[in-house]
């Protein structure tokens, strides 16, 4: 972990969760008490069904956990209501999704520029600084290419530039690696580091891929709606998948 992350950029306590009533109600997070620091890409395992994407839900603010609390850079979500939790999710958290969700028949540089858009601001202001973002993440000549002329570790890309585009403070990834190729993997996660972590910002990425484990600097493991274990991983030259738990 870098010298100069001392920060807590998120910190759950007791997040709880259940979907359906009577017959049907089920617990999917079972009391998750749990850290991510600033200036760290913490990766989220663990089997399919543990509650991986629930937590991250709850964690952008798109889901309400049944009891428990939930704090972002000191700022405890349940305080959050309406427009209020909408403006607060659109400053400070991006969510790069695993389908990619780009709009066909917009530009690489018109996807990217979303997320501004929906902050008022201008067009004209929005695409130019999408071009920016997507020149940052390598993909500045396909600034005008449609999805469908995009490779699908490009399309992630784009997808990691519109997340990116407004400078957020915690990144959100759902599984950011799991339609690539291994080379196109590294690529992604070398990309995440590279342009989202710092010592005020924060990345948390979902993933099965162990690929890319050595790309973490803390490894937080789910089963069953619990967090059960939290490591550091092997680096990333190791030919060894499995993350070393730290003592």
């Amino acid at each position: 972990m870098p010298a100069t992350a001392t920060r807590t950029a998120v910190a759950c306590t007791g997040v709880t969760k259940f979907f359906g009533t009577g017959d049907t109600r089920v617990q999917v997070l079972r009391g998750v008490d749990v850290e991510v620091a600033a200036g760290e890409i913490t990766l989220l395992v663990g089997p399919s069904g543990c509650g991986k994407t629930t937590l991250i839900s709850i964690i952008a603010g798109l889901l309400e956990p049944s009891a428990g609390d939930v704090r972002i850079f000191d700022r405890r979500l349940g305080d959050l209501r309406g427009d209020a939790l909408v403006a607060f999710r659109a400053e400070t958290i991006g969510f790069v999704f695993q389908q990619y969700n780009l709009l066909p028949a917009l530009t690489a540089a018109e996807n990217a520029s979303l997320p501004l858009l929906v902050q008022g601001v201008r067009r004209a202001e929005a695409v130019r600084t999408a071009r920016e973002m997507l020149a940052a993440v390598g993909l500045g000549a396909k600034a005008d290419a449609r999805p469908a002329q995009l490779s699908g570790g490009q399309q992630q890309r784009v997808a990691i530039a519109r997340a990116l585009v407004h400078r957020p403070r915690l990144l959100v990834c759902d599984e950011p690696t799991a339609a690539l190729d291994a080379e196109s993997g590294r690529t992604v996660m070398e990309l995440l580091r590279r342009v989202s972590v710092d010592a005020d910002r924060a990345v948390i990425v979902v993933t099965h891929d162990s690929r890319v484990y050595g790309y973490g600097d803390r490894i937080i493991e789910m089963d069953d709606g619990r967090v059960t274990d939290v490591s550091v991983p092997l680096p990333t030259d190791s030919h060894i998948p499995a993350p070393e738990t730290r003592r």
